[in-house]
């Protein structure tokens, strides 16, 4: 499996459940980009989105908020551009 290759649906219902939050403003970011990208989630994605649900519920909140950047080991080229598709609430 490389990179680039799309989540089957048993990876990306694990993730979908590994990404539920405690705080609701979280979950309303997620969820909308999971409903509107999911089912072309890359591996790559999952990565980057599993890095970012190890921080706690305002560190995520506050970079979803664009309060704060990606700092170091965040700050990858797969989790900014993974932000900015979860900031944007357009479906691509």
């Amino acid at each position: 499996m490389t990179a680039d290759d799309r989540l089957t649906a048993e990876e990306f219902s694990k993730m979908r459940w590994r990404c539920r939050r405690g705080l609701l403003e979280n979950d309303l970011f997620i969820t909308r980009f999971l409903d509107n990208h999911g089912s072309a989630m890359t591996v790559s994605e999952a990565q980057a989105m599993y890095a970012l649900m190890d921080l706690s519920d305002n560190d995520l909140l506050d970079l979803l908020l664009r309060r704060k950047q990606p700092a170091a080991p965040l700050d990858t080229p797969e989790v900014v551009a993974l932000l900015e598709r979860m900031r944007n609430p357009a479906p691509h």
